[in-house]
């Protein structure tokens, strides 16, 4: 809905304020929290660095997408990127890391695989927003995952990293004569100046809560996300919804129910070990 906002603003425009302003709000963060040893440390380390360049250019199109998609009336194809990518994270852990594919997240997979395919034949071609969205954000995750770099330490570096690019452009256009900033409504320029905090509140709330909350909620809570943009496309912003788009979401939720009984079954059989192992001390 904040996107929708700025329709005005054209997506790359938008795409480096965020960058911007959200650095800017990260190291306000980081140094509020002190995290600057964690930072010191990850700069000093030379493979770390090249990791948050490699998670950053994910993150930013993956951010990228997403405005894009919302400004193009295709957020219902973003919806199911970011219904996909818990499968995706799945599929990427046991192609990278060789984790094994417990039964019923490969039938969450092959779920998600046919639901893609039934949307593949509705539009005629690969739904690349859907696509893009899933797999540049669970490569993100896995990144983040073999990273050796503090989770506040890592998004500020890795947005930081990106503000050369950002900047640049923005002042070619400024220099060209576009560009919003100083020229636009006091609405869009304060909406603009505020896409830091957008991006970095909802990445410490994330962060403090899982923390505090066992994985199996986590894993139930990551579901709001592309369930609101689903009400608001359809519901909302008015965008069509054939019968060959819902079977394709059906199949995408039947993988997420069989994911979400594995990640119950899974909490469940840690917390009975855990149990177990307190009595026999």
């Amino acid at each position: 809905m904040y996107w929708k906002l700025l329709t005005e603003v054209s997506s790359i425009e938008i795409l480096a304020h965020r960058v911007v302003w959200g650095a800017v709000s990260l190291v306000a963060i980081a140094w509020v929290a002190g995290a600057g040893p964690a930072v010191r440390a990850a700069l000093a380390d030379r493979r770390t660095m090249a990791m948050m360049g490699l998670s950053g250019t994910l993150l930013v199109i993956n951010w990228g997408m997403f405005i894009a998609a919302v400004a193009t009336d295709h957020l219902l194809d973003a919806s199911l990127g970011y219904f996909m990518n818990p499968l995706i994270s799945v599929a990427m852990g046991t192609l990278v890391l060789r984790e094994r594919l417990r039964r019923l997240q490969q039938i969450a997979i092959g779920f998600a695989m046919v639901g893609v395919a039934v949307m593949t034949w509705h539009v005629g071609g690969v739904p690349w927003i859907s696509v893009v969205l899933a797999l540049s954000f669970g490569g993100y995750g896995l990144v983040r995952k073999l990273a050796r770099v503090e989770s506040l330490a890592g998004s500020t570096l890795e947005t930081a990293l990106l503000v050369p690019l950002a900047v640049g452009y923005l002042v070619v256009l400024a220099a060209r004569g576009g560009g919003h900033l100083g020229h636009a409504s006091v609405g869009t320029q304060l909406l603009l100046l505020s896409t830091g905090v957008v991006t970095a509140g909802p990445l410490i709330l994330f962060t403090s809560a899982a923390r505090r909350l066992p994985l199996s909620t986590l894993g139930f809570l990551q579901y709001l996300g592309p369930t609101g943009q689903f009400v608001l496309a359809v519901l909302v912003y008015g965008e069509p919804f054939a019968r060959d788009q819902l079977i394709a979401f059906g199949f995408i939720w039947l993988g997420l129910a069989a994911f979400s009984v594995d990640l119950v079954r899974q909490s469940r059989r840690a917390q009975v070990i855990a149990a177990i192992n307190r009595i026999g001390r």
